[in-house]
């Protein structure tokens, strides 16, 4: 390939792995890599990383990465960006040193904490603080927590970072947030976009020293540091941005870049983006974040718990017939299960399923005590029943979100789908019926959320100073995935049954899960 003026640098640090990639400025892969992430659970309700892991990990592709591209790509890479990831509770002491593993957003230990801050600062004046619904995911309880259970380490606590922070710090010596994770602790004032005194003084936490002061996504924080240069392979000297959170980098790698475009980062859990021209209300169950892109003022996004996660969980602890079968047949695993599944009547002869199987759920409920659910078997339920409604039960979770977002101004005529779940054409022509618009599949590099951070790190440095055009010019949809008339009408039957039993029986699951709690 002809080699290029101008090179960037993507990273994303997600929870179960790591994935880099070096483009050029038309949007060409010249190296990519990836590792895993390891999941440490020290406890019930416990689920943390290890941060060291996340930069041997970081190093490790970096230096495959470096080698595949050549010195004379190397030395053009103009800009870095990483995402990752959250929300996290990763404290670092004065000189640098982790204190203790990061707390990720799928621990729920911090559940009191969550109540006892709600009621502090009153509800309902709570989220017009924070512009969402308070959840075990966020940071101000994992403050509290912390605080409270590890004195003698909060003590030694000099700053608390985000994922992509620490990966930024080792690159560049800087400790610094971005706006867009700043936005996503529910430590942030969305009135000010500083860190809020009030919830400052509930925790007994001084946010403005503990916590960096948020920079701009694409702002320059720092430089690739001669130590980080000679560990990764990179050249000293790089600018490194701030870069933003997986969700954030996701939605631009779909290639959203006008009113009416929605997109979903399909992969262990999902998030869902809907553009919108103006801000949704503070209450709302959604998330409004102001976009870059000029065409496209605002994005609410919602994130879903398990998505990818729950078709695994059923893979791993009920599948094993499915492996065996897949196995006989020579083929993966997901093409089989994508077959069975298309053997079953839509609405899967009446088994719904919720998959709220990972501390709750986030949006639309924002709570820790949802739990996942089959609800409508019979003598007559069979295994391709189950498979059907988990493909249906997350998809009825993407419509309840998206539902949410269209009661509050955002648009959706398609839905771009990136991630693991774009290969699942099953899923995604539930998908598209349960919601009755066209799903956009895109190709490999064009889904992939380090392209995000492409787009962010080039915008930064110059590189795509137009991102509409480049957004519009480089990211290409591979197919086109229409709605099926039959399924429309079973899913809209099935819907408001999905919503309503849920709302039923919310109040018991939240006794039930205290009662369990305290067994």
């Amino acid at each position: 390939m002809e080699l290029r003026e101008n090179y960037l640098l993507g990273i994303d640090l997600g929870t179960t792995n790591i994935k880099g990639n070096i483009m050029d400025d038309a949007g060409n892969v010249i190296a990519t890599a990836s590792r895993p992430n390891h999941l440490i659970f020290p406890g019930p309700n416990r689920i943390e990383q290890d941060p060291r892991e996340w930069w041997d990990n970081a190093v490790a592709i970096l230096k495959k990465m470096t080698g595949a591209a050549g010195a004379e790509v190397v030395n053009r890479i103009r800009g870095i960006s990483i995402s990752s990831q959250v929300i996290s509770l990763l404290p670092l002491a004065k000189d640098g040193s982790v204190l203790r593993n990061a707390i990720i957003y799928q621990d729920s230990r911090s559940a009191a904490e969550v109540e006892e801050i709600s009621n502090a600062l009153g509800f309902d004046h709570y989220v017009s603080i924070i512009g969402g619904q308070p959840s075990v995911a966020f940071l101000p309880n994992k403050l509290l927590w912390f605080k409270r259970n590890e004195p003698e380490l909060f003590a030694k606590t000099w700053r608390i970072l985000q994922a992509n922070g620490y990966l930024n710090y080792k690159l560049t010596g800087a400790m610094e947030i971005d706006l867009d994770c700043a936005g996503r602790t529910q430590c942030l004032d969305i009135s000010t976009l500083k860190w809020s005194e009030e919830i400052a003084d509930v925790i007994g936490v001084d946010l403005n020293a503990i916590l960096p002061q948020p920079k701009a996504v694409d702002a320059i924080i720092g430089r690739v540091t001669p130590e980080a240069a000679v560990e990764t392979g990179l050249i000293s000297g790089i600018p490194v941005v701030a870069g933003a959170s997986d969700a954030m980098a996701s939605m631009y790698a779909t290639g959203m870049s006008q009113i009416g475009d929605a997109g979903e980062s399909s992969g262990t859990t999902s998030l869902l983006f809907v553009s919108a021209a103006g801000m949704s209300r503070p209450d709302a169950p959604i998330v409004t974040r102001p976009c870059a892109i000029r065409t496209m003022p605002y994005i609410f996004d919602g994130p879903i718990g398990s998505s990818g996660a729950s078709i695994k969980w059923y893979l791993d602890t009920i599948g094993q017939y499915e492996k065996n079968e897949a196995d006989k047949l020579g083929i993966n695993v997901y093409d089989y299960i994508n077959q069975i599944a298309l053997d079953v009547k839509p609405g899967s002869e009446g088994l719904l399923f919720f998959p709220y199987l990972v501390a709750g759920e986030r949006a639309p409920l924002w709570n820790s005590h949802a739990r996942g659910m089959f609800i409508g078997m019979t003598l007559a339920t069979r295994r391709g029943h189950f498979i059907r409604s988990i493909f249906e039960g997350t998809a009825f979770a993407v419509r309840h979100v998206m539902s949410c977002m269209k009661e509050d101004g955002g648009q959706a005529n398609s839905l771009r789908i990136t991630g693991g779940g774009s290969k699942s054409r099953t899923w995604n022509q539930i998908k598209a019926s349960m919601l009755h618009i066209p799903v956009y599949i895109l190709d490999e590099k064009s889904g992939d959320v380090p392209f995000g951070d492409v787009l962010i790190a080039g915008n930064a440095v110059g590189v795509f100073p137009d991102l509409t055009r480049t957004i519009q010019d480089l990211i290409k949809v591979k197919e086109i995935i229409e709605p099926v008339p039959e399924w429309e009408k079973a899913y809209d039957a099935l819907y408001p049954y999905y919503v309503e039993m849920y709302q039923h029986l919310d109040q018991d699951l939240a006794k039930f899960k205290k009662t369990v709690d305290l067994l």
